[in-house]
Order: structure tokens, then sequence, then C-alpha cells
């Protein structure tokens, strides 16, 4: 995550004469992104092996229009999957859905909305062909209630996580196909009622650790398979964020009327005025712009109306000591508008970012065992709030090691019981340098990945890279981590980071004759898959909480367990 721009450089060169000596069918695809021709959304179906378009797209009803629920709406491919219904009581959320979020170029590309990804030229047209289910309408809970009557076959689900295995099991009982954002859902026990239902109903479950879908991280995992970096012993990830108090991405401001006296609640109002004021000083196309991006901000404060709504779906008010002496008072609406700093809601750290590379991580892992995956023996944490005020439960920062099954390990012998690889994770706040990206280092070579955007390769020879460039694709939450060493440019265009191919793929999988079915089509992050990263995740977050080393067990990652890490 730290190479110079004089290596990537010399890196870049090395890499496409090892292109031009290898054309096989992943170095060639890997040449293609160096060489800039490959265009946006193309590789999916070659490269993971699905039909290029369906004759008939998925009829889905998306639960939860927030942050991730827009960014999956803009990475839906009509020729996959047509939305019917929405559902998010946020009237914000619903907002977004339509219009897209025109805050930043950034975040349009990479949350258009509905009306820009189908067509549609109104909201009251795209109302015509896509169902609100608004907190008026009873939210995500009626559109499960009707999906077989508004001809909905299946659902996305990226609502907070605490209802990521309700929703999934209402869905899947109600006959429903589900996708849900990760992590599975917040506990063990409920990723495992969730596969068992899946397989009970024989509905195709599937969870979005998109890396699964990367192009980037399947080449590293043939780059690893091939023996190229000789053998692993060692991985390295992180996650560094600069979110500092009255600034945090995670803290999102509230409009007034939901709490008055909170720092942020001034935000809003005073953005609201300047833009309004450039609205009325825009020109030519600057009005449109300027609009758009009012339009927005009032949306966001018509939030307002959780005041008297949040309650009424399950969230909670909440008094507890600020560590200054005072009370700190959390009104239901916060704990859904910021349901990620809460216990309650989220699942912290660990849950939001590690989990990505965790899995990133066992994806390697599994390169080194030809391909099967690996459970972890052991996790040694620590966590700590040395940043943030007590307004919140989430911890600000996490490190973790754990230690994986090298190929020649073996419990019982003296010496074959120390061949282990270890993984190394922290993520921080406070501090953004080296953002976010993982290292695997071999005996003969280190493979570094930053940003889902960017592939090194250094060895014995010089440094080789391919990247993905500035603002390919969606991601989780990226705005707050810090600077690294700059890159030279390279002559690229979008790459998916693998948010389309996981829906497509999904959906494709649902398509296949149900009478003939192979077992053997799955999504790539299955129940059994999505739920051995769960319990890596939360195990993490309890050792880390701890202060303590724990061993895994096995039957924590079997779905016929009732054994859990929670005990």
């Amino acid at each position: 995550m730290y190479l110079t721009t004089e290596q990537k450089a010399d890196g870049r060169e090395g890499f496409r004469a090892q292109v031009a000596e290898n054309l096989s069918r992943r170095d060639f695809l890997l040449g293609s992104f160096a060489a800039g021709v490959v265009s946006a959304g193309s590789l999916g179906a070659f490269y993971f092996g699905y039909d290029q378009s369906l004759s008939k797209p998925l009829r889905v009803g998306v639960l939860g229009t927030g942050d991730e629920g827009s960014v999956l709406i803009g990475a839906t491919n009509p020729e996959f999957v047509q939305i019917r219904a929405i559902a998010d009581i946020r009237p914000y959320n619903i907002y977004r859905a339509f219009h897209g979020d025109v805050y930043s170029e950034a975040a349009e590309a990479a949350r258009p909305g509905l009306l820009a990804k189908y067509g549609w030229k109104t909201e009251s047209e795209a109302r015509k062909h896509v169902k609100v289910y608004d907190a008026e309408q009873g939210g995500y809970e009626e559109l499960i209630k009707n999906a077989r009557r508004d001809g909905i076959e299946a659902v996305i689900i990226a609502l907070p996580l605490h209802l990521h295995a309700p929703a999934a099991l209402a869905a899947m009982k109600a006959g429903l196909h589900v996708l849900t954002e990760k992590l599975m859902a917040k506990t063990i026990r409920d990723c495992k009622q969730m596969a068992r239902v899946a397989a009970e109903t024989h509905k195709y479950l599937a969870t979005g650790h998109q890396r699964h879908y990367n192009i980037l991280y399947a080449e590293a995992q043939e780059t690893i398979r091939r023996g190229v970096l000789g053998e692993v012993h060692y991985i390295r990830a992180q996650w560094h964020r600069g979110n500092l108090p009255g600034n945090d991405s995670w803290q999102q401001p509230m409009p007034k009327g939901i709490k008055p006296d909170d720092p942020q609640a001034e935000r809003l109002l005073k953005e609201l005025e300047s833009w309004e004021k450039r609205l009325a000083a825009a020109r030519g196309r600057q009005i449109e712009v300027w609009q758009k991006r009012v339009a927005q901000k009032r949306a966001q404060i018509a939030d307002e109306i959780l005041k008297d709504t949040a309650a009424r779906f399950g969230y909670e008010d909440a008094r507890f000591d600020d560590g200054r002496g005072g009370t700190y008072y959390r009104p239901a609406a916060e704990e859904l508008i910021r349901w990620r700093l809460w216990d309650r809601t989220g699942g912290g750290l660990m849950a939001e970012l590690g989990s990505h590379q965790l899995d990133a991580a066992s994806i390697f892992i599994a390169a080194v065992h030809g391909g099967k995956k690996q459970y972890p023996l052991s996790v040694a944490a620590m966590a700590n709030r040395p940043v943030f005020p007590r307004d919140r439960d989430v911890e600000d920062h996490v490190y973790c090691l754990l230690e994986f099954p090298h190929p020649d390990y073996d419990p019982k012998d003296p010496i074959r019981k120390l061949k282990k690889i270890g993984v190394q994770y922290a993520s921080i706040n406070g501090n953004g340098f080296g953002g976010y990206g993982e290292i695997v280092f071999g005996t003969e070579g280190t493979l570094i990945l930053e940003r889902e955007k960017e592939a090194m390769l250094s060895g014995g020879k010089k440094p080789s890279t391919v990247a993905v460039e500035e603002g390919a694709g969606p991601t989780l939450d990226t705005q707050a981590s810090g600077p690294v060493a700059e890159a030279a440019a390279v002559a690229t265009r979008d790459v998916s980071r693998g948010y389309a191919e996981q829906i497509e793929h999904w959906a494709w999988c649902i398509r296949q004759d149900p009478e003939n079915r192979d077992p053997a089509i799955q999504p790539r992050c299955h129940p059994e898959v999505a739920l051995a990263d769960a319990v890596i995740a939360l195990t993490a977050n309890l050792a880390a909480r701890k202060g303590q080393r724990i061993d895994f067990r096995e039957e924590w990652f079997d779905p016929a367990s009732d054994e859990t890490p929670e005990g």
C-alpha cells in the first residue's frame, strides 16, 4: 500500500511485458485492463461463467435505499434485474432512490438513481413502474407481504444490520430469493437460521461480499494459486479513515427538528441556505446542477418526520452517561439515521469494514489451499475509544491477529502444528494514511491490493501493476480514507468492483431451470461462505471487546450446529 510513484511506473511496464509473454485467458484480461480496452460491465459474464443477459429480467424489490441500497440500485443491470418496488421509512432515502445522490460527481456515479438507471423522466413516471413502501405504507414488511401480488420474485436487502435476518427469513418464507448486504446477519445464530431456511425453502440466498466478484481479487487468487508468490505465510490488511469528532462519515447530520441541540443540527440548514444562494446566482448548465442539489438537501431535511415515526418501526430512545458528568440523549430517529454507531443496530468496525478484508484474506488463503476455503484457528484482538466522545457504542480503533492453517499444518505434529498463516488487520479513525487495502507476503514475492482498484506484484523483478481508475464503481465509505502514495496515471476505463457482477450472477442462478437445476450453481458468496465470514468478523469483535485470544471451533462454521461463539 506504500509503493512509490517510480516503483508503480516501473511495475506497469514490467506487467505489460509479462502479458506479452503469456497470453493465457486471465493474463489476457489483465492486459486488457492495462491497455484500457475493457469497458464497464462487459467482463462479468465472460469471467465468472454466466450468460451476458437474461431472456426475462428478475423482478426485484429493494429493502432499504440508504447509502448502500442506493449503491446497489446504481449497480443493477436492467437486462438482469427489473426493480418493481422499494421500501424505506426515511423520506430522504426514498428521494435518493429515484433521483440519485448529486452532492458530488463521485456520489452520483455510485448512486445515479432509478430515473437515470431506467430512463424515466420524472418521479411520477417512475412510480408507475416502482411501488413505494414508505412509513405510511408499512415499510419493508409490507413489501414482503405483498411481493407476490406485485409480481416480485426476489429482494435485495440493504437495511441496517439488525434487520438483515428478520427481513431475509420473512422473504424466503414468503417464497422470495434473497441477496442481502454484508454482514450476513448481526449474530451467528441468525446467520445459521438464514442458511437453514434457505435450504428448507430451496431459495437462493447470497450475501454482498463483492470481492468475490472483483476481477482484481480473482486475479490475485490465481496469482497465489500458481505459486508466483512462493509460500504465503503472512497477510496484512487495513482500513484507515480520517474521521474525527464533528467530521465523521458515520455520524450523519440530522435535521434540527429531531434533535435541536445536536452539534451538527445547524449544518443542514446552513448548507441549504448557502446552496439556495448559489442557485440564485447560477447561470447556464449550473442552474440544473444547483436545482438538483437544493432539492436533495430539502429531502434530507424532510427526515424530520422520523421524530414521530422511528419508534413505530422499532427504533429506541436512550439516555446514558456521556463520560463528562452529564447525560447523552439519543432519540429513536438518531438510532435509525446513525445506526452504524450503536450495538443494537450495527456491528462496529469489524462488521462494516473488517469483514470485507478478512473475507479477502480468506479468498487468498483458499488459493494457497488449492481453492478450498479455510477456517481460522484463533484470533487475538483489542479495541479502544480514544478519539470520539461518548456519543456512540462502536469503538474508534480495532486491531486483530488471526491464525489460519498452512497447507502443511498438522495440530498433532509438534513441528507442523506451527505451520500457520498469520493475518493482521487494523481499522482506525483519526488518521486515514494508507487508506484501505491488503498485502500478501510470500517467500518469492509480495502482492499489494489498494482500494479495490489497483493490484501490484513485487518480487525478484520490478513490481508489476494493473490499475482501475479513480472513482470506478461504488464502494463503502471510502471518502474518509486518507491519501496513499501518488500513483502514476494509467490509461484505463471504468471497471466494476464487483457489485454489478454479484447481482447479475445471483439473478442468473435464479433463472436456471428449477426442475433440472445443477446444485453446483450457487452464488459465489452462498450461505456457507457468508456464515464463515460472519463467524470470523463477529468472533474478532468478541475478542477485541474482551481483549483476549479466542480459539475457533469447527462447529461454529456448521449451519446444522447450534454452537456459536456467542454462546
